[in-house]
């Protein structure tokens, strides 16, 4: 009976793994369809990619041109306002008149975004999310105009534009906003303000008819900012050969957080495909990656707790997008550079409107997944693996949740989470515990064998005499591992979701005053370092680790017959909580204290389980079991059946 629960408990979880990869993987008519998509707008989109290649062979010219001067002259400034604009004739054509960007910045604010408007490009060059602050209580900035760059590139008479440092002028939408230049929104409001770029009409002023403008939407409590470009009579300013603008986005992101390794490892570039899967650039390693051919709905420029992403509008996509992550080691205060190049689809005609929309606000899922943009997904909960996602979004974020909304100390919550996913597990553990006590009663039998078999060359008759007395005895040694197996992707998801739960950010317990990062209870002096440690003593995962070595030392005990077998599993197993005290020493120490928790809820479980097992009907049973007959597994009696359809003799025990 137990061999065959063991080969059924290993065939679900294959078939667990079997379905998975099934249902989830494409048809065949699935895939010929999106190749078929994809054929088809390949065409289209490589005219762009026609256009960048322009761009790398004129951009030195293009340079060059912008600091032309006369002989005698390179160094020094002009010597007249003309002389200035005919630089600038030859340098921005139609634009000309915007050569000289000003300094003026326009805000507009909600209860929970501070946005400035920069004149320069008529950007947003300026973030700030009210309600957070950082981890040494200055103002949560996510991007300033000191790493910021943001423009949109195309061609006009033969020059290549980029309004990034072209002078945008304001206009204002809303009524009661007109020569504001502080403009905020509270209640159920909105506010709309755009920056407007001119062309140059014949006599060298700006032509209120052609114009690109872009346009900004600010609900009142909302961390979603509307954003769309309009294109006003500039059919016969930009080239007529233009189908797609190229817009650039680069940013340095800011350390919020304390720990600068922790947060760099969780930052990084995520976007999603038009229609289809996100996917992202791996933390642990600068990259570049150019999706050609490909269309993407949204790109995000991730951090450890929030996020800013740009969204392009309900229907549009991007087009061949071409993303950059790059560290910065050396720049205290700064985490990574970031950079993303995308295609905007363009036509001729006189108005156009290109809709889109940024996200600057908080990694919190039920937020993000309110946008149904699959936004979320930025959230590492675990998504490759389904269970490991399942835990986290229908048990540990719910309880987060609701016990959030009463205000309770998540130090509590944590322990209440614990508790509720020992009693969810007590039938495991408890199948757990009986199947050791089973194997403990064994021991002296295990002993009789070892002693029987005591050199190295007799280590298969060993094995064998020790399954053939598990299996006369009626006792699995896998019945314990299984159920282990089974808590496997709690253990991971807790590890997924801690250390990325923006509700631990900030939240303070006992000594640790942020739950979200490592709690230090002493840093070493003069810049002290340890290789793969680091320069503090993390307190909860030092207990966590003492916690866990107890634990494995009476484990060990429990089985130590077995273990006498497998040395090399035993220092394993010694070694392993070692490793932990340097790997969690950085981490959140919210997770470390959940480790600790369930270790200390393990003890408890595994004295209360014990005192209500009786080993001696245990050993009568085993000894009963041994006087009966080998039963043998259906799974058995059919090899046999097949051996003799073959004409193979079956061996009679």
């Amino acid at each position: 009976m137990s061999n065959r629960n063991t080969i059924i408990g290993l065939i679900l979880i294959f078939a667990i793994f079997i379905a998975y990869s099934y249902f989830m993987s494409p048809s065949k008519k699935e895939v010929e369809i999106q190749r078929r998509k994809s054929d088809s707008i390949a065409a289209s989109i490589e005219q762009k990619r026609v256009d960048a290649i322009a761009n790398i062979a004129r951009q030195k010219a293009i340079e060059e041109a912008s600091h032309k001067k006369e002989p005698g002259a390179i160094g020094k400034p002009y010597d007249s306002v003309d002389e200035a604009r005919v630089i600038n004739r030859e340098r921005l054509g139609s634009f000309a008149g915007s050569g000289v960007a000003g300094k003026d910045h326009y805000t507009i604010e909600n209860d929970v975004l501070k946005i400035h408007i920069s004149a320069k490009g008529g950007k947003i060059d300026y973030v700030e999310l009210k309600k957070y602050k950082t981890w040494n209580n200055k103002p949560l900035v996510l991007m300033d105009n000191d790493s910021l760059h943001f423009g949109l590139s195309f061609f006009t008479n033969n020059r290549l534009i980029n309004t990034d440092q072209l002078n945008f002028k304001p206009h204002w939408i809303s009524p009661n906003t007109e020569g504001k230049n502080e403009m905020s929104v509270n209640g159920k409001d909105s506010l709309q303000f755009s920056m407007r770029l001119y062309a140059d009409a014949s006599d060298s002023s700006f032509d209120p008819d052609k114009y690109i403008e872009f346009v900004y939407t600010l609900r009142a409590g909302q961390y979603m900012v509307g954003y769309k470009i309009n294109f006003s009579g500039m059919s016969k300013v930009i080239d007529p050969g233009t189908k797609f603008m190229v817009l650039n986005w680069n940013t340095n992101l800011k350390q919020l957080e304390k720990s600068l390794k922790m947060e760099r490892m969780s930052s990084t570039v995520y976007y999603k495909y038009y229609e289809d899967k996100v996917d992202y650039i791996r933390e642990t390693k600068d990259e570049e990656k150019y999706l050609k051919n490909d269309r993407v709905q949204w790109i995000g420029f991730k951090q450890e707790f929030f996020t800013s992403t740009l969204i392009a509008g309900n229907g549009e996509y991007f087009s061949d997008p071409r993303m950059r992550t790059l560290t910065m080691n050396r720049n205290h205060g700064y985490l990574k550079s970031m950079y993303a190049e995308v295609g905007l689809p363009y036509s001729l005609d006189n108005t156009k409107v290109i809709p889109m929309s940024f996200y600057f606000g908080p990694n919190k899922f039920y937020l993000l997944r309110s946008y149904k943009l699959d936004l979320e997904r930025q959230i590492p909960l675990g998504w490759s693996f389904f269970l490991m996602a399942w835990i986290n979004i229908y048990a540990v974020i719910p309880v987060f949740s609701f016990f959030g909304t009463l205000n309770w100390n998540y130090g509590i919550i944590i322990l209440i989470l614990t508790v509720l996913l020992k009693i969810v597990l007590f039938p495991i553990a408890y199948k757990t515990y009986k199947s050791t006590a089973r194997m403990r009663v064994l021991k002296p039998d295990i002993e009789a064998l070892n002693s029987k078999y005591p050199k190295k060359e007799d280590a298969m008759k060993l094995q064998q005499a020790t399954m053939e007395l598990y299996k006369r005895a009626g006792v699995n040694p896998m019945a314990g591992c299984i159920p282990m197996l089974l808590q496997m992707p709690i253990l991971f998801a807790m590890f997924r979701f801690f250390p990325s739960s923006i509700e631990l950010r900030q939240q303070p317990f006992l000594w640790a005053h942020d739950l979200s990062s490592y709690d230090a209870i002493w840093t070493f002096p003069n810049g002290f370092s340890l290789p793969w440690y680091g320069d503090h003593v993390s307190l909860f995962a030092l207990l966590m680790t003492i916690s866990s070595i107890i634990y494995t030392r009476i484990n060990d005990q429990m089985m130590g017959s077995t273990q006498k077998q497998m040395p090399g599993m035993k220092t394993m197993m010694y070694l392993m909580p070692l490793m932990f005290l340097f790997w969690f020493n950085d981490y959140s120490s919210g997770l470390s204290y959940y480790y600790l928790l369930a270790n200390i809820f393990t003890f408890a479980q595994m004295y209360l389980i014990r005192a209500t097992i009786d080993e001696k009907k245990l050993r009568i049973q085993i000894e009963a079991n041994k006087k009966k007959p080998v039963k043998k597994s259906g799974f058995q009696k059919r090899l046999e059946g097949m051996a003799k359809q073959q004409g193979y003799p079956v061996r009679k025990k």
